[in-house]
């Protein structure tokens, strides 16, 4: 089953799934100090909402999860503003021409960091997604828990290449592009979407834009250009759970 996207051909029967699967046991990633995520049936009395119980014809549970801390997820600008700002409105195209980089952060210091020098050098043509592979690659990083152990990031200098490149949505497996502990500042999230006054929004901030954490790209898959499906759930909030599917571009003839 193959489409045609801007004149370029994929198969849709082939999709790579970066996302990482949210669960409720200790294999799911956790980040940010929380607790692993909640998914339990639904209780009324000696009711419950189980099939495997017998008393319920249907599964029905509830699911208590944090989209920032708990697994693959894409952020607005809403993430760091004081006026509410939703994914749902803000993401309304899906498709996108994205390029794939992997890149070993550098050690400077106490951190380990992505640096402008080492985006730009693979990042040199025009695309609307980028997506970046951080060394190593374990898979591990499925069910890491990230809290408190100073992760890679992204610098304020990378951030601004990234978004005067005009890349207008940035995926990355790590479970934020900045510092852990910034003192608040999150100068890569500012830098990328462009806001310099998160109380009176600028006119020029990036509300299209998209941030996407958490995600895991497997060694197998090339280094390139694909197209990305972005898909989120319909959530009126900052961040959505979300699947990126990437899919290989084939050879097309006009």
């Amino acid at each position: 089953m193959k489409a045609k996207i801007n004149n370029f051909e994929i198969d849709l029967s082939k999709p790579i799934d970066i996302s990482i699967p949210l669960t409720n046991t200790d294999e799911n990633p956790i980040a940010w100090y929380i607790e692993k995520p909640v998914i339990e049936p639904v209780v009324f009395g000696d009711w419950i909402g189980k099939v495997s119980e017998g008393k319920s014809s249907t599964n029905f549970n509830n699911i208590f999860f944090n989209p920032h801390g708990h697994g693959t997820h894409t952020e607005c600008l809403g993430h760091i503003t004081t006026d509410f700002y939703s994914i749902n409105q803000s993401l309304k195209q899906f498709f996108f021409f994205a390029k794939l980089i992997t890149i070993e952060p550098e050690k400077i210091g106490d951190d380990f960091v992505i640096t402008k020098e080492q985006v730009s050098a693979l990042v040199n043509d025009k695309t609307e997604a980028l997506i970046i592979r951080t060394l190593p690659n374990q898979k591990e990083k499925k069910s890491r828990k990230y809290s408190n152990t100073n992760p890679p990031y992204l610098s304020e200098e990378a951030a601004i290449f990234i978004r005067e490149s005009e890349i207008k949505h940035l995926l990355i497996d790590l479970p934020s592009v900045d510092k852990e502990h910034d003192e608040g500042k999150l100068l890569a999230h500012k830098a990328f979407w462009n806001v310099k006054n998160t109380v009176n929004l600028n006119s020029d901030a990036r509300l299209n834009a998209t941030i996407t954490e958490m995600i895991y790209v497997p060694d197998e898959i090339e280094d390139g250009n694909y197209i990305l499906n972005l898909q989120i759930a319909s959530f009126e909030n900052d961040a959505s759970p979300s699947k990126p599917i990437l899919y290989k571009i084939l050879d097309f003839r006009m």
